[in-house]
């Protein structure tokens, strides 16, 4: 059965009263035009339960700007969706085009500050979402009574005489869902190792973040990115409003999981819309990504919560060659990593969520 606009119905009974599913539920392709997003490819998703998003296969298949019954909870940079023809990648030029999005792939080779590593100099972030997709499959299918839309593409870093990785993503959703299931396959298709470093920024804006939201994990330890940003930890979890001149402040969180190695995480507001509330949560494999990257930024026209899982720390590659804790893909090794956002709708779900949470800690 689907439960849609607080009802239960069948397959048969869905198709009884619409000509065609897409106007409940659909992923329709489109191409960006206008200024330097030009031909940026997108896909957008609807799902009937009030849950709209794009996936930008011209963008390294990201996870686009999302909203929920008409509010964003993504945050979106003033560049917007800028075309890879853009990509400016030595030292922090990637900035330049960062466009943020409910999920911006950083790696997958390297990611965070830029650096010098093995005589490569190597800029912020990586090249994974200035890669546009290659076969790239739109689509859609009941399962019983259930009906589900999926994109799937895949992005290649790659260079002639050098690495050759490739991401293979799938962005699934439901009719009637406010969930988006993530499914990537890394690959090294390279006869040699290969560094691999991957961050998943997860970016919350305004009005999700707000002065009353608040950050739910169940951290175990959290370590400021320097001493600097110690005084800053106690803070961690609650926001204020939009400041001049802040500066952002970055968190490690190590977290608890279930005994299959899965954890989540949740951003909170129960303010929202004369207190009916509203979350996000974020649910991943400990396992596979052991580290909760958080940069906290409350400046204004840069009011964003980044809070992402990772398999590494930001200072760069060659900090995590140093502190023996960068990973490698081995010749034609694959990993798969699996990610579930999802809406919180209303106190109740909110509170359901958060005592998930908290029954992760010891």
């Amino acid at each position: 059965m689907v439960t849609i606009f607080r009802r239960s119905y069948t397959r048969a009974e869905i198709l009884e009263r619409v000509g065609d599913i897409s106007q409940l539920c659909e992923a329709k392709f489109a191409r960006l035009a206008g200024g330097n997003r030009e031909g940026v490819e997108a896909v957008f998703f609807k799902t009937g339960s009030g849950l709209s998003f794009s996936v930008l296969p011209g963008r390294g298949m990201d996870i686009g700007p999302v909203d929920y019954k008409g509010a964003p909870v993504s945050w979106r940079s003033s560049t917007g969706e800028v075309s890879p023809a853009y990509f400016e990648p030595e030292g922090s030029g990637m900035d330049r085009n960062y466009h943020g999005g409910l999920m911006h792939i950083s790696g997958m080779t390297y990611s965070g500050l830029p650096c010098q590593d093995n005589g490569k100099d190597l800029g912020l972030h990586g090249r994974a979402s200035n890669i546009p997709a290659q076969n790239v499959c739109i689509d859609g299918e009941w399962d019983g009574d259930e009906y589900s839309v999926w994109v799937q593409g895949k992005v290649r870093e790659t260079a002639g005489m050098g690495e050759n990785v490739q991401l293979t993503r799938r962005v699934q959703t439901w009719l009637g869902g406010s969930k988006i299931q993530i499914e990537d396959r890394i690959e090294n298709l390279a006869h040699s190792p290969v560094e691999h470093m991957l961050l998943y920024h997860t970016n919350f804006g305004w009005p999700l973040l707000d002065e009353s939201s608040e950050l739910v994990a169940p951290t175990l330890k959290i370590e400021p990115m320097n001493a600097s940003m110690e005084k800053d930890v106690p803070e961690h979890a609650r926001f204020h409003a939009p400041t001049a001149g802040y500066q952002g402040v970055l968190f490690y969180h190590e977290l608890a999981a279930d005994q299959y190695g899965n954890t989540k995480f949740a951003l909170i507001n129960r303010s929202f819309n004369n207190d009916q509330g509203l979350g996000v949560y974020v649910k991943f494999s400990k396992n596979l990504l052991p580290n909760l990257v958080e940069w906290k930024m409350m400046g204004q026209g840069h009011y964003v919560l980044e809070c992402g899982p990772a398999n590494c720390h930001v200072g760069g590659r060659n900090v995590e060659r140093s502190r023996g804790t960068l990973q490698f893909l081995q010749p034609f090794e694959s990993r798969v990593y699996t990610l579930e956002i999802g809406i919180l709708d209303g106190e109740k779900e909110i509170h359901g969520c958060v005592e998930d949470i908290r029954s992760l800690n010891p």
